[in-house]
């Protein structure tokens, strides 16, 4: 009877334990960010060439991705990311209209044909939407725009719900932009 009796003692232990151990991916989906929404920069050693941008959706944020061809992180890429009043094209000034209630402008120093060939290397249109990206879905994207690639830099318009806190960081050989569903925690 003792045996039993310790056997469901033991068995009622690692079964709280089980418990326990599950509640910290609940708690990790409460999404505090400290990313606040002032301008993120970062300066590049080297132009390479962009090969494409992609978006994704997460619990806590909406993600935008720059690929950028043979940047390593010992090989920073420069980048520049800042809400803006409206986009205007590097070069022209002209006005690109971009949907949502806010516009981040994204500057990835990494422009969109290769800088030896001249060939291009991402087939984005100054004004239209980017290419192959589709936010149909996301809590916090509503629009992208390319603006255009101009000495080296390619530049983006990304329309947001509203001014919400973001982040920029390079790991590896991408840009991300990563933007917040909310300003508090959802606990």
């Amino acid at each position: 009877m003792r045996r039993s009796a310790s056997v469901l003692s033991i068995m009622a232990l690692l079964g709280a334990g089980l418990t326990l151990a599950s509640a910290p991916a609940a708690t990790s989906a409460s999404c505090s960010t400290t990313w606040g929404s002032l301008p993120k920069s970062s300066a590049a050693s080297t132009h390479r060439p962009l090969e494409n941008i992609r978006t994704g959706r997460h619990d806590c944020f909406d993600r935008m991705v720059f690929d950028v061809r043979g940047a390593t992180s010992s090989t920073p890429v420069g980048y520049r990311v800042q809400y803006v009043s409206e986009l205007r094209q590097d070069g022209s000034g002209k006005r690109i209209p971009v949907s949502g209630g806010a516009v981040i402008e994204v500057r990835v120093a990494a422009p969109s044909y290769d800088p030896e060939t001249g060939s291009p290397t991402y087939p984005g249109r100054a004004g239209r939407a980017l290419p192959n990206v589709d936010l149909t879905g996301y809590r916090t994207f509503r629009d992208a725009r390319f603006g255009g690639s101009f000495e080296g830099d390619t530049q983006v318009g990304l329309g947001v719900r509203a001014r919400l806190p973001f982040r920029a960081f390079q790991t590896g050989g991408r840009v991300v932009v990563d933007v917040a569903h909310t300003w508090a925690s959802s606990s």
